[in-house]
């Protein structure tokens, strides 16, 4: 009976704990012109766009890189020196940033954000882009 109840509260515990690194890492979204300021600012920050690289080349926020979501895990090592850089990820809407923001917090960045609105906002928004590679 105590051996039961002791798995049990091991299990909680590492459930807890699991949880509580994943929050703690989660990507918070910073807005368009936040983006702005730390680029404005030469800040050194990782502008990862994860769209394809068809999207890609046919325009992006300048200075980011393009590791398509698909092939992030295989890439990582592209990566390997910004574990502890702010992050900040897109793609067009949202949905492949949040596939990318779970690989890296899983291989242990910790400070990632997420360019709110992605790259939809930020064209629609006139905002500068950058044509080819």
């Amino acid at each position: 009976m105590k051996y039961i109840l002791a798995k049990k509260i091991a299990s909680a515990i590492v459930l807890t704990l699991a949880l509580t690194t994943t929050w703690q890492v989660s990507a918070k979204d910073i807005s368009q012109t936040q983006l702005q300021q730390i680029m404005k600012n030469d800040k050194q920050v990782v502008l990862l766009d994860v769209r394809t690289v068809e999207e890609f080349e046919e325009a992006h926020i300048p200075n980011a890189i393009n590791i398509p979501h698909k092939e992030l895990e295989a890439r990582l090592a592209e990566l390997s020196g910004a574990k502890n850089t702010q992050v900040v990820i897109y793609c067009r809407s949202g949905r492949r940033a949040e596939v990318a923001r779970q690989v890296l917090v899983k291989s242990g960045f910790n400070q990632l954000d997420h360019l709110s609105g992605d790259f939809n906002e930020w064209s629609s928004n006139n905002l500068p882009i950058k044509i080819g590679k």
